[in-house]
């Protein structure tokens, strides 16, 4: 499970998609997610399903690593679906048994919302993979920087974003080799109930917040020791700059949200319920 958390990590490419400013993409991603919430039609989900499957075809990060990334939230899925598919009581009765019932509408929202959240997951994850730390903060500095006049520590904050990120695959590995040399040692993590399996977690976090906090204070080390002292004054050894790529992908992106807010409102398409 460990493995298949594909968080913040990176997945070098070459593709157009990883040569776009962290700027564009960053804006892409916040509009395709906007976009999930605008309209509530098949048509609308299609024009999305389209435009993210040309995505990942244009940024050549396999599908089966994409994929990989959703196995740790199905428990989350699952549990959204459900609550949706018993608890919304409008339309048509489709089956009832005891205290379960699921009508036209419970049906409906549990299908578009599990569609939401798997588009949400992978949307995100995809800049994540396109695009470095180090781009990442760049972007989102550039992006804030607006808010400096309101004396808001933008770079700051992007920084702190950007080692959190950097950190999830770190620790990750981390909490894999610790797991693998408890059960080396003969420790048991999966039998016994819920509380069993807290308590022997014990054994894990308690190395891997010792780790943590020993890979923080090295890194405020090298910080320092690198004269380190926050974003003012300091200079970029690669400033980001436009360029036509990413006026297309600004273009590209406009197309995909008016076409898809126009059809998905507009353009009703009805399969059964939906």
């Amino acid at each position: 499970m460990i493995r298949d958390i594909t968080i913040g990590q990176y997945y070098p490419a070459k593709s157009v998609i990883h040569r776009l400013d962290p700027r564009g993409k960053l804006v892409a991603t916040l509009f395709y997610l906007i976009s999930l919430f605008l309209f509530r039609s098949i048509s609308g989900y299609f024009i999305a399903t389209m435009f993210l499957v040309f995505v990942i075809r244009v940024s050549r990060v396999p599908l089966s690593f994409i994929v990989r990334g959703l196995k740790p939230v199905i428990m989350l899925l699952m549990i959204t679906v459900l609550f949706n598919l018993f608890l919304t009581r409008n339309g048509e009765v489709l089956f009832h048994a005891w205290i379960f019932t699921i009508t036209e509408g419970g049906l409906v929202t549990a299908v578009y919302m599990a569609v939401r959240l798997i588009y949400l997951i992978i949307g995100s994850s995809l800049m994540t993979f396109t695009t470095t730390p180090n781009e990442l903060t760049d972007g989102l500095e550039a992006l804030l920087h607006p808010l400096n006049k309101v004396r808001v520590p933008v770079h700051e904050v992007a920084m702190m974003m950007s080692i959190a990120l950097r950190f999830i695959p770190i620790l990750l590995e981390e909490t894999d080799k610790i797991m693998k040399a408890q059960i080396a040692r003969g420790a048991d993590l999966e039998s016994g109930n819920m509380i069993q399996r807290a308590k022997n977690m014990v054994p894990i976090l308690v190395p891997l917040f010792v780790s943590a906090f020993r890979r923080a204070n090295d890194l405020a080390m090298a910080m320092e020791a690198r004269c380190y002292r926050g974003g003012e004054g300091r200079t970029k050894m690669k400033p980001l700059r436009y360029r036509s790529r990413d006026y297309m992908a600004y273009l590209v992106m406009a197309v995909y949200v008016v076409t898809v807010v126009v059809i998905g409102r507009y353009v009703p398409l009805h399969v059964w319920i939906f």
